[in-house]
């Protein structure tokens, strides 16, 4: 929905001249004309020769953002710069109705939600609402997706259901990271940053052509490290430090307009500790305190070692046979594998604790062909997918007690898709589009209960009990259409009307108890008793669907001076996917189970702004300027139906998670031309979310009331080689819980905690009570120097 002017006011404030780099064989997400610095009005952006515009493939052809029928927020890669953005997650603060959170537990596992839809749970068998995509490859799981933000030409924050063109599990929205395309003369950057916690950030990137060969390679190295915003009291590691490697190289061909391949690929090692969580409540049986600092924590599970790594490629090919058709294949391959020790209850006995492994695997394959015959387009595709996730970890409790879940999950994708466009007029285009996609699940859970270890983290012993030993398959189909009319009156102005479904896929829920399964199918056997079809009825859940209607307005007026661009739209979320954990005793011994069904049923009505004005210019000399912009969204997202594990509809209690009615987020920035060729930029942003909830029931003291946040940039750009920055981020240095966990009992209805007669708070899952929080960042100031050549 945002055009370029709002992107940039609203992330960094400054205006600047718009370049753009020719693309020759212009590939869907690599080859976009980019837009170095995102302009609203002046002289600038005309000298250019250009409109000021940033084009983005978020219909898998290049638009100008102000054309396209589609809710977006498009950032470039010099804004993202200039504003000091860290990683992905720096970029919900300015969208609207957007969620981008480090999971709980974890350094670079993402939770993300659009407009209400998204997944937290990050085990194997669960999958996310949101697409994350690399160089147009779906990262097909969480970990590793926290992308850090270095070597980008853009990305895009595409909202609403996007299941006719982009595919799985895009029900909420897709963000799309577009890395930068190597362009025709050799170029050298070095980016050197220190800050607060002893912050030391490096990248160096490189490109050059081959001679006259038409190949062109290039790369770039990052080195990120900062210390712990506090200590882990037990270990006496850093907590929420950072270490990290990344690497990505490129080698791009190109033939004229007729043919371009780009061979990618990427790696990153992150090998920071242990994230420990802040307990909420004192030890319920050792009296332990709460400490002081949210940073702090005193968790003493440090095996296995903390380590993720990832890395993978993809091949970019595009042929244009004739001026009016383009073939397209995208080959992706990832891999990734984390270990993670976490501390549930974030005390020095073990309680709850849980050591982890995530290894997941993928393969996809995606061709295109593209007609662009002057008043209609099309697009016509086939998508394949082939991806292994496995999720392995103990949960140890008191005693000894150690129930291991396996969960092992195979993933099959073919869809077929299409798109097309046609200008009835020079004013009104009409689009419509479909996917239709084959789902196959394929699924082995094993939950065993050890004395001691589990053999995967160390042990030697036999399970004592086994509560599920279960292999399933399951298939799933489904077409999701896509329909849109746009009128422009003009260049300058466009309304729209869209409709559009989603689908995300069912599958096994990795942590249920097969045991625990009651008599489902009436048979007089329950799970404990054997029935494997009450065992497959229980672990399983089917898919979740989104169908929305969405209207409107995106125009830049006043000569510019002005862009804005609203939206409103309603959606049909139904068979809502809602995966939990419960702590239980089964058999005599304490354990948790899973229990993941299509509970829900809900209606989110919402409404999006974002606007970008020039205030006033030539006030302390020629060509600085004022800015002004905001963004807004509203999200009015009740539950309809929502069947608990009592049978009972409990939707009037129950809240949508990770999503709070109202994001907001305003600029003020201030431009000024220094020198033949230098400026300085200073702008001051401040976000705010209203209060939202962790989980759908209310869970005090871990649900985050309202909170705003404070940034500032000051940038001077010394000339067009080198530029110095500092910038200041959650200045006033507020405490706010993006995650948690929670294991007490709670009254089903209201969310209140269970006490004794005493008044004690009564644990569900170990002895001390777990309610745990993870924080947002504190207070970071850091200063950039940047040398480009």
């Amino acid at each position: 929905m945002l055009n370029a002017g709002v992107a940039l006011a609203a992330l960094l404030g400054g205006s600047a001249s718009a370049q753009t780099q020719p693309a020759a064989g212009a590939a869907d997400a690599a080859q976009a004309t980019q837009t170095t610095q995102a302009t609203q009005a002046g002289p600038a952006a005309d000298e250019a020769g250009i409109d000021g515009d940033i084009v983005v493939t978020a219909r898998r052809r290049e638009e100008r953002l102000l054309d396209v029928p589609i809710a977006i927020t498009a950032f470039t890669g010099a804004q993202l710069e200039a504003s000091g953005a860290l990683d992905v997650t720096d970029l919900a603060a300015v969208t609207p109705n957007v969620t981008l959170e480090t999971s709980r537990g974890t350094n670079s596992t993402l939770t993300a939600f659009i407009r209400g839809v998204g997944q937290q749970d990050p085990v194997a068998g669960f999958e996310a609402g949101v697409g994350i995509y690399l160089d147009d490859v779906y990262l097909n799981r969480p970990q590793a997706a926290v992308l850090d933000i270095y070597d980008v030409e853009r990305i895009e924050v595409l909202r609403g259901p996007q299941g006719t063109l982009y595919g799985r599990n895009t029900i909420g929205g897709a963000v799309k990271y577009v890395t930068r395309r190597i362009g025709s003369d050799p170029t050298l950057s070095i980016r050197g940053t220190y800050g607060s916690y002893d912050q030391a950030d490096g990248v160096i990137s490189a490109s050059t052509p081959i001679g006259d060969t038409g190949f062109r390679i290039g790369g770039a190295v990052a080195r990120l490290s900062r210390g712990g915003f506090g200590t882990n009291l037990t270990t006496g590691q850093d907590n929420y430090n950072k270490d990290f490697w990344g690497a990505r190289g490129t080698l791009q061909y190109e033939a004229g307009d007729s043919a371009f391949f780009r061979l990618s690929g990427d790696y990153t090692k992150d090998d920071s500790n242990p994230r420990g969580g802040h307990r909420l409540i004192p030890g319920l049986v050792s009296r332990t305190p709460v400490l002081s600092d949210v940073f702090d924590s005193r968790g003493g599970l440090v095996a296995p070692k903390q380590s993720v790594e990832a890395y993978g490629g993809s091949l970019f090919a595009e042929l244009k046979p004739a001026a009016y058709l383009t073939l397209r294949s995208i080959t992706g391959y990832r891999k990734d594998d984390s270990a993670t020790p976490i501390d549930f209850d974030a005390l020095p006995a073990v309680d709850v604790d849980v050591p982890a492994f995530y290894n997941n695997e993928q393969f996809s394959q995606e061709v295109q062909l593209l007609v662009d015959a002057g008043p209609f387009n099309m697009l016509a595709g086939l998508y394949y997918l082939d991806a292994k996730a496995r999720t392995v970890f103990d949960v140890r409790l008191p005693g000894t007690v150690t129930a291991l879940t396996f969960g092992d999950v195979r993933t099959n994708t073919v869809a077929v898709f299409g798109d097309a466009t046609l200008d009835v007029t020079p004013m009104l285009s009409v689009s419509v589009g479909g996917r239709y996609t084959w789902d196959d699940r394929m699924s082995q859970v094993q939950r065993n209960v050890y004395l001691g270890a589990s053999p995967f983290f160390g042990g030697t012993t036999a399970p004592i009990a086994r509560q599920t030993d279960f292999r399933g398959t399951a298939s799933f189909a489904k077409f999701t259409p896509r329909a849109s009319v746009s009128f422009k009156p003009d260049a300058n102005n466009t309304l729209y009307a869209s409709w559009s479904k989603g689908f995300k896929g069912g599958g096994f829920d990795p942590r249920g108890v097969g045991t625990a399964a009651p008599d489902l199918n009436g048979n007089g056997i329950t799970g404990a008793g054997g029935d494997r079809q009450d065992i497959y009825n229980f672990l399983s859940f089917g898919p979740e669907s989104v169908e929305s209607y969405e209207a409107g307005y995106k125009a830049s007026l006043f000569d510019r001076r002005l862009t804005l661009a609203v939206a409103g739209f309603h959606s049909k979320y139904t068979d809502v996917q809602v995966p939990g954990s419960v702590g239980a005793t089964v058999g005599g011994i304490q354990t948790f189970i899973g229990i993941t069904t299509n509970a829900g049923r809900a209606r989110i009505n919402g409404v999006e702004g974002e606007a970008n004005l020039t205030v006033a210019e030539g006030i302390a000399g020629t060509g600085d300027r004022v800015n002004l912009s905001g963004t807004i969204g509203y999200l009015d997202a009740k539950y309809t139906r929502f069947i608990d594990s009592r049978g009972i509809n409990v939707a009037a209690n129950r809240r949508f998670q990770n999503t709070p009615d109202l994001t907001a987020s305003g600029t003020l920035a201030y431009h000024v031309p220094v020198g033949a060729a230098g400026a300085i930029d200073a702008s001051t942003t401040l976000s705010y979310r209203s209060d939202s909830q962790q989980f759908e029931l209310r869970t005090p003291l871990l649900d985050q009331p309202a909170y705003a946040l404070l940034d500032a940039n000051l940038v001077y750009t010394i000339d067009a080689r080198f530029s110095i920055g500092v910038h200041g981020k959650n200045l006033t240095n507020k405490r706010y819980v993006v995650s948690g966990y929670n294991f007490l009992l709670q009254n089903p209805d209201t969310g209140d905690y269970l006490r004794t007669a005493a008044g004690a708070l009564r644990p569900s899952l170990g002895s001390d009570g777990v309610l745990t929080a993870y924080y947002g960042n504190p207070r970071q100031v850091f200063a950039t120097l940047t040398a480009k050549f």
